[in-house]
C-alpha cells in the first residue's frame, strides 16, 4: 500500500512494514535518453510483489529535464565530523540558488521512516551510477553526524573543531539510521557487443594497454563495495545474500539491450524476483526498526540568518587574506599551503592564474 507519513509517529507495534525502494539509474524517458532504465523497470515489480499490507515508498533518482540533481557532498565531515549536520544542513528544500534534489524529494527523512531500503542500479565504468554515488555521499551525515547545529553557528569550522574535542561530542555523534537494512541488486551487459574474444574492446589501438585478467573486481557486485560497507560502517544491516549481481546482454548491442529485453530473459527475472523474495522475508524476520533519537523525519530546519551573517564576515576576512586568529585557514596561510585568499573564489584556477 502507499506510505502514510502519519504512522511514522507510532511505536513500531502499532504500525505497518515500511520499505523504500530506490532505481538507482541515471536514465529516465523525460530527458535525453528518452528511454526509460531498467531500475525503474524492477523497481516497478518490486513494488508489486512485496507484501500488500506493506507501505511501499518508491523513488526513481533518474534525471529529468530542468529537475534539481542531488548536490555534492562538500566533505564537511573532513574538517570537523561536528561540522557534518544530521540531516545535512549544507543545502536546504527550495533553494533557488542550489536546488538540492535529496532535500525536494525528502528522502533524508524517507530514509528515516523505512525499515529496510533496496537500492537497484547499473554497474557504470565498474561503479555506482552519478546519482547513487552522490546519495550516498550526502549520507557521511547519518554516520555520526552533528544533530544540534546550534551548537557550531549553523557551519561555523572553528566552533565545529571545538565542540568534536568536548565532553558533550560523545552523546552527539551516534549512528542516526542504525539498525535498518539495505539491499543491492545491480546490474550490467558485461560491455554489450564491445569486447573481443579475448575480453578486450574491439576499437584499441593500443590493446596492450587493457588487460582483462586485471579488470578491478572478480564479482560484478563489488562495484557496489563502497555503498554496502558505508551503510555497514553506520549501523546499516547489509546481509551478504541481499548483495546481488546479474549480467545481462552480452554481445549485444545496448539499443537490442533495453527493459522490454531484460524482462524476457526468465533466468534473470528469476534471480531478480528470488532477490525480492529474500529482502521480504529478511525483514519480515528482522521486524521493525526503532527510530533514533534525533530524526530525520519530521525534522525542522532552525533559522540561521543571523549566523549566515557572522559567517559571512568570516568569509570576508578570508578574501582579504586575513583568517580567524589560530584557524586552519590561518595555520595554512602561513606556511603556504592553501594561496586561496580571493574574492572570486567561485572563478578557476586557470581563470585566476591567466589574471
Amino acid at each position: 500500500m502507499k506510505p502514510d507519513d502519519a504512522n511514522g509517529n507510532l511505536p513500531p507495534g502499532e504500525r505497518p512494514f515500511r520499505v523504500l525502494l530506490i532505481a538507482g539509474s541515471q536514465r529516465r524517458q523525460y530527458n535525453c535518453p528518452g528511454v526509460d532504465s531498467k531500475a525503474r523497470t524492477l523497481m516497478l515489480r518490486m513494488a508489486d510483489r512485496l507484501p500488500g499490507e506493506w507501505e511501499i515508498d518508491v523513488e526513481d533518482l533518474g534525471n529529468v529535464y530542468g529537475r534539481a540533481r542531488i548536490q555534492a557532498c562538500n566533505a564537511c565531515v573532513s574538517t570537523s565530523m561536528a561540522l557534518c549536520v544530521w540531516p545535512c544542513n549544507c543545502y536546504e528544500k527550495g533553494d533557488s540558488a542550489e536546488p538540492d534534489l535529496m532535500w525536494d524529494l525528502d528522502l533524508y527523512a524517507r530514509l528515516d521512516l523505512a525499515d529496510a531500503w533496496a537500492v537497484i542500479g547499473p554497474v557504470n565504468w565498474y561503479a555506482p551510477s552519478t546519482n547513487l554515488k552522490a546519495m550516498f555521499d550526502r549520507l557521511v551525515c547519518m554516520n555520526g553526524g552533528n544533530p544540534r547545529e546550534e551548537l557550531i553557528g549553523h557551519k561555523d569550522p572553528e566552533r565545529a573543531m571545538a565542540l568534536e574535542h568536548s565532553p558533550e561530542w560523545a552523546e552527539l555523534s551516534v549512528n542516526h539510521l542504525e539498525g535498518r537494512t539495505a539491499a543491492f541488486f545491480c546490474y550490467g551487459d558485461g560491455g554489450g557487443d564491445e569486447l573481443d574474444g579475448s575480453g578486450r574492446p574491439k576499437i584499441l589501438r593500443h590493446p596492450e594497454y587493457f588487460d582483462p585478467g586485471a579488470e578491478p573486481f572478480e564479482h560484478g557486485r563489488d562495484a557496489y563495495a563502497p555503498l554496502v560497507w558505508q551503510c555497514r560502517y553506520g549501523g546499516v544491516e547489509v546481509p551478504d545474500a541481499l548483495w546481488r549481481y546479474e549480467e545481462f546482454g552480452n554481445g549485444k548491442k545496448y539499443s537490442d539491450n533495453q527493459a522490454e529485453d531484460m524482462v524476457r530473459e526468465p533466468e534473470v527475472m528469476a534471480a531478480f524476483e528470488a532477490w525480492t523474495d529474500d529482502f521480504a522475508a529478511f525483514v519480515h524476520a528482522k521486524g521493525k526498526v526503532r527510530p533514533g533519537r534525533w530524526r530525520a523525519f519530521g525534522y525542522q530546519p532552525p533559522s540561521h540568518h543571523l549566523d549566515d551573517l557572522k559567517l559571512k564576515w568570516r568569509e570576508v576576512r578570508m578574501s582579504l587574506g586575513r583568517p580567524p586568529a589560530g584557524s586552519s585557514p590561518a595555520e595554512q596561510q602561513e606556511m603556504g599551503l592553501n594561496r586561496d585568499a580571493t574574492f572570486r573564489p567561485a572563478r578557476s584556477e586557470a581563470t585566476r592564474n591567466a589574471g
